[in-house]
C-alpha cells in the first residue's frame, strides 16, 4: 500500500491551504471527498459561461494582509464590492443599514435626523435586551427591525425573534454615512475565473478520490497516512457518542433566465416573512458579466437533518457545551487535526478558515 504523509478528509479551503503548505514542504497528500467534486462550499459550476456559486454567495473579504497576498498569489481578484439590497414587499433598501436606508425609510437627509429617529424608536426597550427582537430594536429602532430584520431572521432560524437569544444579533452594522459597502475589511473581491482557479492550485500535486465516505472506510484510509486532517463534522467522527450537534442547512433553486440582467445586483435579501426564500443571487454580477443569459439562485433556509449538508453551526449555549465535550475527545487524538467550519463547529468566514489552516500548517510542518 502506498503511504502518504497526510490524509485530508474533505476538500474545502481548510484542507486546500493545509495541502498547499504540505506540498511546499515536499509532503505527500491523499484527499478524500464525499461529493463528486473538490472545493467544498466555494465550488463554482460553469453555466452559460457564468461562474455559479453552487453553495451560496461567496464574497472574499479580509483585513489580513498575509491572507490577501496568499490568495492573490493563487488567482487575480476583481474589484467586486458587496452591496446587497433588501426587498420588503417591493420596497428596495440599501444594506448594510446606512444613510441611504434611513433616507428611504424616513425621508430624512442628515445623520442627526437618523440618530434622533432611532433613539426615539428604541425608547420602548428598557434594561438588558431579553431576546433578539429587543436587541435589534435597541440597535436600529422598530421600523427597520419590522421591515428589514424580523422576517429575514425568522426565516433564517425557523423560529420567532422573541424566541431567539439576543446574542445572535449582538451588533448590526449601522452607519451614519452614505456607504453601501457591506464589509469594513481593507480587501475585498472575487477571484477572476471563479473559486475553482484557487482550489485547483491548492490541491495541485495531491492524489484525490471523490465520492468517498471516509467514516465508512475509516480504518482503510487511516492505514494509508501518517496523519489525518479532518474537516467533516466533529460529532460524526466520534460516532455521536454525546449526541448530535445542531446545524442550519440550505436549499438552493437555480434557474437560467433568458434575460441579460434580472435584478441589477448580485444579492437581494427578501425580508418579509411571506416570501419563502431569504435571498436571490444573480451570479453574473460577481464578475461583472455581460453574457446574453443570466443565472439566479433562490436560497431557502431549512432545518438540518442527517444526510443534509450542514452549513451553519447553531452556536447557542446548549450546542457549545456539547461541542466542548467533543473538543476534549479531539484533543486526545494525537494523529488527527480537526479543522474548518465543521471540524471546529464554528461559523468561519473564508479568510478566517485560511488563517486558521495557515497557522496550523506552519505549526505542524515547521
Amino acid at each position: 500500500m502506498k503511504r502518504y504523509d497526510y490524509l485530508l478528509v474533505g476538500s474545502g479551503l481548510y484542507s486546500g491551504v493545509f495541502a498547499w503548505y504540505a506540498k511546499q514542504r515536499g509532503k505527500t497528500c491523499l484527499v478524500v471527498e464525499k461529493r463528486d467534486h473538490i472545493g467544498g462550499n466555494v465550488y463554482c459550476e460553469d453555466v452559460e459561461g457564468i461562474h455559479v456559486h453552487k453553495y451560496g454567495a461567496h464574497i472574499f473579504h479580509t483585513s489580513n494582509r498575509k491572507v490577501w497576498d496568499f490568495v492573490n498569489g493563487l488567482a487575480e481578484f476583481n474589484r467586486y464590492t458587496n452591496s446587497p439590497v433588501a426587498n420588503f414587499k417591493g420596497e428596495m433598501y440599501n444594506m448594510p443599514f446606512n444613510m441611504n436606508t434611513f433616507s428611504k425609510m424616513w425621508g430624512i437627509s442628515t445623520p442627526a435626523q437618523a440618530k434622533a429617529k432611532i433613539e426615539e424608536q428604541r425608547a420602548g426597550v428598557t434594561g438588558e435586551p431579553r431576546n433578539l427582537e429587543e436587541q435589534a430594536i435597541s440597535l436600529v429602532g422598530r421600523d427597520i427591525y419590522e421591515k428589514l430584520v424580523k422576517g429575514y431572521t425568522e426565516k433564517q432560524w425557523g423560529r420567532d425573534c422573541k424566541d431567539l437569544p439576543a446574542f445572535i444579533i449582538k451588533r448590526l452594522p449601522v452607519r451614519y454615512t452614505y456607504d453601501n459597502n457591506y464589509f469594513n475589511d481593507l480587501y475585498q473581491g472575487i477571484p477572476i475565473g471563479g473559486y475553482n482557479v484557487i482550489i485547483d492550485k491548492l490541491f495541485e500535486g495531491c492524489d484525490i478520490e471523490t465520492g468517498v465516505d471516509y467514516l465508512e472506510n475509516k480504518e482503510h484510509y487511516d492505514s494509508l497516512a501518517d496523519q489525518v486532517v479532518y474537516t467533516g463534522t466533529i460529532d460524526a467522527y466520534f460516532g455521536y457518542v454525546y449526541g448530535k450537534l445542531e446545524y442550519r442547512s440550505l436549499k438552493f433553486e437555480t434557474e437560467v433566465l433568458d434575460e441579460e440582467n434580472h435584478q441589477g445586483v448580485a444579492v437581494v435579501n427578501y425580508t418579509d416573512r411571506e416570501t419563502p426564500y431569504t435571498r436571490i443571487i444573480e451570479h453574473k454580477h460577481f464578475e461583472f458579466g455581460t453574457q446574453p443569459k443570466t443565472v439566479i439562485t433562490r436560497e431557502y433556509p431549512v432545518t438540518w437533518q442527517e444526510g443534509m449538508e450542514p452549513y451553519y453551526p447553531v452556536n447557542d449555549e446548549k450546542n457549545q457545551a456539547l461541542y466542548q465535550k467533543y473538543a476534549q475527545l479531539a484533543a486526545n487524538e494525537k494523529k488527527v487535526i480537526f479543522g474548518g467550519r465543521l471540524g471546529e463547529y464554528k461559523y468561519y468566514d473564508m479568510d478566517k478558515v485560511i488563517e486558521s489552516a495557515m497557522k496550523k500548517a506552519e505549526e505542524v510542518l515547521a
